[in-house]
């Protein structure tokens, strides 16, 4: 039989990553995420909620695994590459559809897993089980799990490499090449170039930037961006509140530091924030809670805002809804649900980009119109992305030298940019596979 793949979900849009690799009849599936603009548009929540796993699918929402049915009793592994909900947040709703199959993660992945079942008193009844980056896992008798780890928007990201006698499978869902991170380690660049120089049979891969002709850029270049807005503009008796991605520590940390130089209190305001850095906490990665105070109820964000309307210079407000997310707190201090009342020149920071799908555009445009109406000054794009833009992708295959190349986690245009660059690169037509979602092919 040797090796079939079905490209469930990302393979039509930025999210709801899912994959999976039959290997002479067993199978893994690398992530099991939701598709956020689906999700939203259904639940109205940023956060992951309690539903029916066949509401949410046919809402296109989570990855449609009746794809692959007939594999069900054969899964063995559910491997999340980070904590990001598009590449693990369907696993509360489809995890028990294959309860044969463990899920390794890294601990902070693991862990995010882990709160998310807890906060919504969900629970599934596979075993859960923990891998640290750049270490292995014999899964099988036939198939290694390797982690290889990788510098992203969220800590201990991973690429997987999948041992079997056929060959090398290399799942590389999502990652930068991020030589001076601000936590963690460096990317694995040594171990790939081994691994290139063994072979691989197939190199599965982030085409989300594939279309950016360009590097990306460090988050120490994203730190210092936020040193240039937090310490560099004037915020003398006004209101500074930033928001970000909730998973992204080191950018978390950033904040925190330049918020303790401007000698202001530091309030994390959020569900989705409280998560995250809870999480890390809880793993001993970050121990924020030290110097910021962690929000999460809405009585307690309530009473918490109006303290801050009294003395609004000696706070820094770190909140969510960078995406403009209805249901984020940023969102219900522009809509008065939160007792926040903005002024003519309070600093709003972005230290994010509207990631690229027409809600997450549509909502943005919706909440800087907002804030533009009570005249505040809104700094956009403070923010390095976590993807790979052409010229790592680039990398990554002269690394690699894979004998195939799959595009996802992209629509159609950002797939046919990175087979373009594999095409650039010698590769012939019969090696770059273009599948979408639901498709089968062998290899």
């Amino acid at each position: 039989m040797a090796i079939e793949i079905c490209t469930i979900g990302g393979y039509n849009e930025v999210g709801k990553n899912c994959t999976a690799i039959n290997i002479d009849g067993e199978v893994i599936i690398c992530d099991m995420g939701v598709f956020l603009d689906n999700y939203i548009k259904f639940t109205e929540d940023e956060d992951i909620v309690h539903l029916s796993s066949n509401e949410l699918i046919k809402a296109g929402a989570i990855p449609d695994v009746t794809k692959i049915k007939e594999w069900r009793e054969n899964v063995k592994a559910i491997i999340p590459t980070h904590a990001h909900l598009d590449h693990l947040g369907a696993i509360p709703f489809l995890a028990d559809r294959f309860p044969d199959a463990e899920i390794l993660g890294t601990p902070y992945t693991i862990q995010v897993l882990q709160t998310i079942l807890g906060d919504e008193e969900m629970k599934i009844s596979n075993e859960m089980k923990v891998l640290s980056p750049n270490s292995s896992y014999k899964l099988t008798k036939n198939i290694e799990i390797e982690f290889i780890n990788m510098t992203h928007s969220t800590p201990q990201t991973v690429m997987v490499a999948i041992h079997t006698k056929h060959g090398v499978i290399l799942y590389a869902n999502d990652f930068k090449f991020d030589s001076t991170p601000t936590l963690g380690k460096k990317p694995n660049f040594e171990r790939l170039k081994e691994l290139g120089k063994k072979g691989i049979l197939a190199l599965i891969t982030d085409s989300t930037y594939a279309p950016l002709r360009a590097k990306t850029p460090s988050e120490a270049v994203a730190k210092e961006m936020l040193r240039e807005v937090m310490l560099g503009t004037d915020n003398t008796g006004k209101a500074v509140i930033v928001t970000t991605f909730s998973s992204h520590l080191a950018r978390l940390k950033s904040i925190i530091e330049f918020g303790k130089k401007m000698n202001r209190e530091i309030l994390f305001i959020g569900r989705s924030l409280s998560k995250y850095v809870y999480a890390g906490q809880d793993i001993k990665l970050i121990d924020f809670s030290k110097e910021a105070k962690i929000l999460k109820f809405k009585g307690q964000i309530r009473k918490m805002f109006e303290r801050v309307n009294k003395n609004r210079s000696k706070y820094l407000l770190v909140v969510t809804g960078h995406q403009g997310e209805p249901k984020s707190v940023l969102s219900r201090m522009i809509n008065k649900e939160f007792p926040f009342h903005f002024k003519q020149e309070d600093h709003v920071i972005f230290s994010s980009s509207v990631i690229p799908t027409e809600l997450n555009k549509k909502n943005r445009e919706v909440i800087e119109s907002a804030l533009k109406s009570f005249g505040v000054r809104i700094f956009r794009d403070v923010h390095v992305s976590g993807h790979a833009a052409r010229e790592d992708l680039r990398d990554l295959l002269n690394m690699v030298k894979p004998a195939y190349v799959i595009p996802a986690h992209g629509d159609a245009e950002k797939r046919k940019a990175l087979a373009d660059l594999a095409y650039e690169m010698g590769y012939k037509t019969d090696k770059v596979i273009l599948a979408t979602n639901g498709h089968r092919f062998a290899i």
